[in-house]
């Protein structure tokens, strides 16, 4: 009845095998996004209405909010980390932290410039400039774009489960 996919190196499976299999993964991955979102917004505010507001005697400048928005995003990725580590993918952490987080890192970026692409295209290449068309593309194409990329992405490169260490 369902389509089936081929798992690399094993027999053929259902995709609804295959959700089975993942869905408690795929539910603590989606919540973990979410708080990620909740903690980006929330220190981003907490910085842009307390120590890098506008009239803040520390931190002045122009780009307060730029910096703000740049520590609220570092604090969301380290806090998505140290989450799909202890609790999305606990059975697949590696015992190399710090080359895990520089991979969890490099995966956000790849997974940013596929939404920020999307935007690109639609926006200066299709000439869609509305507020309404830009969110569009943002969120209901290219958030889900990065999502997808991030799980893979993670599964693949970051929690791979290999708890091997190179020989020095």
């Amino acid at each position: 009845m369902g389509t089936n996919y081929r798992r690399l190196g094993s027999s053929l499976v259902t995709a609804r095998h295959w959700w089975r299999q993942h869905a408690g993964e795929l539910a603590r991955f989606g919540t973990v996004g979410i708080a990620g979102i909740v903690v980006d917004a929330g220190v981003f505010n907490l910085l842009r209405l307390g120590p890098l507001s506008p009239d803040a005697v520390v931190a002045g400048g122009v780009d307060r909010v730029v910096t703000a928005k740049i520590i609220a995003t570092l604090v969301a990725i380290l806090f998505a980390w140290v989450s799909h580590r202890v609790w999305t993918f606990k059975d697949r952490k590696t015992g190399r932290p710090a080359r895990e987080l520089l991979v969890f890192v490099v995966v956000n970026a790849v997974a940013l410039g596929i939404q920020a692409g999307v935007l690109a295209i639609t926006h200066h290449g299709l000439g869609l400039t509305s507020a309404l068309a830009d969110n569009i593309s943002a969120y209901a194409i290219g958030l889900p774009l990065g999502t997808v990329a991030r799980y893979f992405g993670y599964k693949a490169f970051v929690f791979t489960g290999d708890d091997s260490r190179d020989a020095a």
